[in-house]
């Protein structure tokens, strides 16, 4: 059982007599770029038992093109002051998460920040304090936990048919020549590459290996006119193995996602988890072929001198999961799905990545 940050029904109810006996969970998001419009309102609207209640925008036609019946607030400071937000989505600027979540918390409301936590480990802790005083939920989204591929790999490494890993690879390869004049393509705190794409490709290797003895970063500027970022090579040392995390904008035809050894076996997976598209092209949860990856891994496996070559389906691919996972802890009847300590995590090795630059 989680913590019970909302005490309505007994600690032991079943998960779908506890939604039923409780209040439905308001949620107000602050701002409405793209992971808001893209991302976490879809999600949130998908999930049984939370409503998306509010948002706070300054261009309430936008969001009501999207959304017609939600409420729009003129700042963050009228949504923070709603008695009946319970909880505080925030999905802006990275060098905003720790303001705007420190406020909502002294607001008294539960929060989840977009991944980066923050753009500092200092200011990752003292959110994580602030919340642990409040007693109050603080989450992070890092919903690639939940991309099909990955939960393939993780399910394949933990039934052991690869053996001992040796050699892991992570790509997120991408092609978008043109620069864009948005704030993560602009100099500042928390842009560039490496604090985009950098977190989630940590995140995941965290989860599957624990925390590295080390890593080394590389960076590079690679498209005309760029002020930050755009490449980034990665080495995280576990012991003998190698974990490598790659991230560019420069790649007309994507290396493989996933590359992984084990002294009995390889996992092979090319292309991208499908949801991210499927939210952009307007799909939103629940769908029966929701999260559905068209595109099966490749598994070679060794029984002594005998080689097995198959085909492997990944299981469907589960955002939603995140925001049901938040429900469920705010209902004290499941843990937190990303905690504060698991962010501050991958907030230290992007950390120790950039040190590692400046000692080079």
């Amino acid at each position: 059982m989680g913590e019970a940050y909302n005490r309505g029904a007994p600690a032991d109810a079943p998960i779908d007599q506890v939604i039923l006996m409780s209040e439905t969970l308001n949620v107000g998001i602050i701002g409405y770029g793209y992971a808001s419009a893209t991302f976490h309102a879809p999600l949130i609207a998908g999930v049984q038992g939370l409503r998306l209640t509010a948002i706070a925008s300054k261009n309430p036609g936008k969001v009501h093109h999207d959304w017609p019946d939600i409420e729009v607030e003129s700042s963050p400071e009228a949504l923070f002051a709603r008695p009946d937000i319970q909880l505080v989505v925030i999905p802006t600027p990275n060098a905003t998460h720790f303001p705007l979540a420190s406020r909502a918390l002294a607001a008294g409301k539960h929060v989840v920040v977009d991944k980066p936590f923050t753009v500092t480990q200092q200011e990752a802790r003292k959110l994580k304090q602030q919340a642990e005083r409040a007693g109050l939920l603080l989450s992070v989204f890092h919903n690639r936990r939940w991309d099909a591929d990955f939960l393939a790999l993780r399910r394949v490494i933990k039934e052991g048919t690869l053996g001992r890993i040796v050699h892991y690879e992570s790509h997120f390869d991408r092609y978008r020549p043109e620069v864009q004049d948005r704030w993560r393509e602009r100099p500042g705190a928390g842009a560039g590459l490496w604090y985009d794409l950098g977190p989630h490709l940590l995140d995941q290797a965290v989860q599957l290996f624990g925390m590295p003895e080390s890593i080394v970063l590389d960076l590079a500027l690679q498209r005309e006119g760029v002020q930050v970022d755009d490449w980034f090579h990665a080495v995280l040392r576990y012991g003998s193995m190698r974990a490598i995390l790659h991230a560019g904008v420069l790649v007309p035809v994507p290396a493989a996602r996933f590359v992984v050894h084990g002294d009995r076996g390889t996992f092979i997976k090319q292309g991208l988890d499908p949801q991210e598209d499927q939210l952009k092209a307007g799909e939103r949860p629940p769908l029966s072929e929701w999260g559905i990856d068209s595109v099966p891994a490749t598994l070679t496996s060794w029984d002594g001198s005998v080689r097995r070559d198959s085909s492997l389906t990944c299981e469907p691919g589960n955002y939603p999961a995140y925001y049901a996972g938040i429900r469920d802890a705010m209902l004290g009847v499941g843990p937190n799905p990303v905690t504060a300590e698991e962010a501050i995590a991958v907030m230290s090795l992007l950390e120790q990545g950039a040190q590692s630059i400046r000692q080079s």
